[in-house]
């Protein structure tokens, strides 16, 4: 995104090329920005600058991913691109309200007709700054009024009172952009131009989670992961893995660009149920499916709260893995905002990942520890965020077939 608003052609390797990539590629090249896979995994982008973009003819299907439809309604708001935002049945499904509603404040003008999508962008002539409090904590929305104060008049402010992940401002810092920030805020100065850049992408430390998670509880296990993304903002999973009693060595760190990396050697050990901190739930939001089949396979109860954003994410995440669980034979208590599960003996079965990536992962790994095989129904999105994953956990040492 930041490289096709860029002035002058920008070198991105370490590209994972999976299906929200690829939606978001599409989307830009719609809009006249040509992109190119130069070899695998490295990407030139010929940035068209903030003032470049084209409007689409046609609508822009970004698949399953809610980070580049939230985030490209700052842009093409800012841009003044007219534009109809739509997305497969699950992203249909999730809301938007809480980005159309600063974007609006701006005074962009976006259509939706329940909250969801498909999204409309009318478009506008100027949009100007505003001083935004995030009400739910999400670095997607975040960004998105970031992104669209890049084009407003005057200086955008966010506020948040729990600390999200701060990608998007370190990248903007990267590309040249002027960004200010501090305890709990961050501000941005409108009608400011980016600078192409050659950079490399970290490895993430969602995708990790899982290998993190299968090595801590599967006996006789050691794992060496090279070079993770260890962004402060995003190390809550490594936090909790540790506290439940998870061996977890941080070697060679240093930067990947503006972001730390490190690489994570991590051996079995006991695991026990634990009472998860509210305040490490921003930083470990996405890794909590595979938290959950941590704690299935740890001694005594594990309970979440404070987590109701995992209800409104690819899919309910909480209903979800508590039901498979359940079909594992792990007792799990649903609570409004969380979860509790009592560690047991995980059994064979099928579940069902209802078409979430990180669902379908998580139940993989749970075959660990299970005493039969387990059949995962509707996992056909891994492909979204990590279509490689079946052959790196093979290569692991874990049985899987599709």
């Amino acid at each position: 995104m930041l490289s096709a608003l860029a002035d002058g052609r920008s070198e991105i390797t370490g590209c994972l090329m999976g299906e929200d990539v690829l939606s978001t590629m599409n989307a830009f090249r719609s809009m006249g920005v040509a992109i190119n896979e130069t070899a695998p995994g490295v990407l030139t982008v010929e940035g068209v600058g903030v003032d470049g973009l084209l409007c689409p003819q046609k609508e822009l299907d970004l698949g399953n991913s809610g980070t580049s439809m939230r985030l490209m309604c700052g842009i093409l708001a800012g841009a003044g691109i007219g534009a109809t935002l739509t997305g497969d049945a699950s992203l249909s499904r999730r809301p938007m309200r809480r980005v159309i509603g600063p974007i609006e404040q701006m005074g962009g003008r976006i259509e939706s007709s329940s909250g969801t999508p498909p999204l409309l962008l009318k478009p506008v002539e100027r949009l100007h700054a505003i001083d935004y409090a995030l009400p739910v904590a999400s670095a997607q929305v975040k960004s998105a009024v970031l992104l669209a104060g890049l084009f407003a008049d005057g200086t955008t402010h966010v506020r948040e009172s729990v600390a999200t992940r701060d990608h998007t401002e370190r990248m903007l810092g990267s590309f040249g952009v002027d960004i200010e920030s501090g305890e709990g805020w961050c501000a941005i100065r409108g009608r400011q131009r980016l600078e192409a850049v050659s950079l490399r992408v970290p490895s993430d430390i969602s995708s990790a989670a899982f290998f993190l998670v299968g090595a801590s509880f599967s006996a006789g296990s050691e794992l060496q992961i090279q070079q993770v993304g260890v962004n402060p903002t995003r190390t809550g999973v490594l936090e909790i893995l540790r506290a439940m009693g998870a061996r977890i060595e941080v070697t060679r760190e240093g930067f990947c660009g503006t972001e730390p990396v490190a690489d994570l050697i991590v051996g079995a050990g006991q695991l026990r149920g634990i009472e998860i901190p509210s305040s490490l739930v921003p930083s470990a939001i996405d890794e909590f499916p595979a938290l959950f089949v941590a704690a299935a396979g740890a001694e005594g109860v594990t309970r979440l709260r404070g987590a109701e954003e995992l209800r409104h994410k690819e899919s309910d995440r909480i209903a979800v893995m508590a039901e498979g669980l359940g079909a594992l034979g792990i007792e799990c208590r649903v609570l409004p905002d969380g979860i509790e599960i009592r560690g047991g003996s995980l059994q064979g079965g099928r579940v069902n990942a209802q078409g979430d990536h990180r669902v379908a992962m998580a139940f993989a790994i749970a075959a660990l520890r299970a005493e039969g095989p387990i059949t995962i129904d509707n996992a056909a999105a891994i492909a979204t965020s990590f279509p490689g994953f079946a052959e790196l956990a093979r290569e692991a040492g874990l049985r899987i077939s599709s």
